[in-house]
């Protein structure tokens, strides 16, 4: 399975990610997610996330999840980038491609990495109230 991972500060350019998508001829899905950073956390307006990474582990960590999705899905290649620093409410912290022979694998595998993701990799965020400087 490919694998391509980037934690950036840089926005996510969603238009180009998609138009750089590689796929064999034996591929029939290529599923997409993009997390935006929403106004409202809970009762609080935001301004936006700031997001910080352990780097070196959250590498490890998310090999780790690959590995599983290898295991239980017959995925081509799986393709992240995750924003660190600060992103602004409407703007996207994370792009998830999944490419797959068939949908029903390819929507598990991304949801089964999101959720890993989300449990295990070592980035935080904080949400920047619209209120703070």
């Amino acid at each position: 399975m490919k694998r391509e991972l980037a934690i950036s500060a840089e926005p996510i350019d969603e238009a180009r990610l998609v138009a750089a998508r590689r796929m064999s001829s034996g591929m029939g899905a290529a599923v997409y997610f993009a997390g935006v950073v929403r106004e409202m956390e809970g009762e609080r307006a935001l301004k936006g996330i700031d997001y910080e990474a352990f780097r070196a582990m959250a590498e490890h960590q998310f090999q780790l999840i690959f590995d599983a999705v290898a295991q239980r899905w017959p995925v081509e290649s799986v393709r992240v980038v995750h924003r660190i620093g600060f992103v602004k409410v409407n703007e996207a912290s994370l792009w998830v491609e999944v490419i797959a022979p068939h949908r029903g694998e390819a929507f598990a595998a991304c949801q089964f990495l999101i959720e890993e993701m989300k449990a295990k990799v070592t980035i935080w965020k904080r949400g920047i109230v619209a209120t703070e400087g």
